[in-house]
């Protein structure tokens, strides 16, 4: 069992935890638990939780990225391969780190450099066991957890597993790849299992067609007129969360 992996029952969030506490970790470390009271999404979107359903977990980095801008990239890759080794699916990422399973969200990741200003912290919110009417009351038509697709969830072993599993191979040994070289060696993998690629796409100001996601992870897409547009930030997909 790695020892850089920190369970705590309870905490506000996992992300603020780990900014607080920079110096319990050593180059790459991890802090998860059940129970969020204060989570926080993208754009500042509030995370609401439903006790001893999810896992919310956090890695840190405390080492040297040639490229820190596509490690909310490579972090989608670290969570899919996980989810496939536990429990044999796949799933599908919505650029630039949303997990899809069978259309609907299961997976968030928010990354935030610590107060330090040069640790990462790499938030991520799994849904394992939420019942659907946790998904209704929260107002997350797009939203789903493992259990309520089909897949057999054990609350008692698989956050810790989990846990585990993306700190010892989703972070720390394919670093010793990606904090040299960037995203450029995960690129193919990651467009395998990229849903945008391929279809229309709305941004503000216009629309096209998402045709590849370049070796800074950025998303190219081709609106229109047949011009290209290079994106960092949010696009809507159509077919995915209801965009059309």
């Amino acid at each position: 069992m790695n020892e850089s992996v920190i369970y705590l029952p309870e905490v506000d969030s996992t992300n603020l935890w780990a900014k607080h506490n920079l110096d319990k970790f050593g180059p790459i470390g991890a802090v998860y638990t059940t129970h969020q009271t204060a989570g926080r999404g993208r754009l500042g979107r509030s995370w609401l939780d439903a006790p001893h359903k999810g896992l919310y977990y956090t890695a840190v980095i405390r080492t040297d990225l040639v490229q820190p801008a596509t490690l909310p990239l490579f972090a989608s890759l670290a969570v899919c391969d996980a989810l496939r080794e536990r429990y044999r699916i796949d799933c599908q990422i919505k650029w630039p780190n949303d997990l899809l399973l069978n259309s609907k969200k299961i997976v968030g990741i928010l990354c935030e450099v610590g107060p330090d200003g040069h640790s990462i912290v790499v938030g991520i919110g799994i849904n394992l066991a939420q019942p659907q009417e946790y998904f209704d009351a929260a107002g997350l038509p797009h939203g789903t957890s493992l259990a309520l697709q089909g897949v057999p969830v054990d609350m008692d072993t698989d956050p810790e597993w989990l846990a585990q599993y993306m700190t010892d191979f989703g972070f720390d040994r394919a670093l010793y790849t990606y904090e040299a070289e960037g995203f450029a060696p995960y690129r193919e993998r990651y467009k395998a299992l990229c849903v945008n690629l391929g279809r229309r796409v709305t941004y503000d100001g216009g629309a096209g067609t998402a045709v590849d996601v370049d070796d800074e992870g950025r998303l190219i897409v081709r609106d229109e007129t047949g011009d290209t547009r290079v994106f960092t930030g949010e696009v809507s997909v159509k077919g995915i969360y209801g965009a059309v």
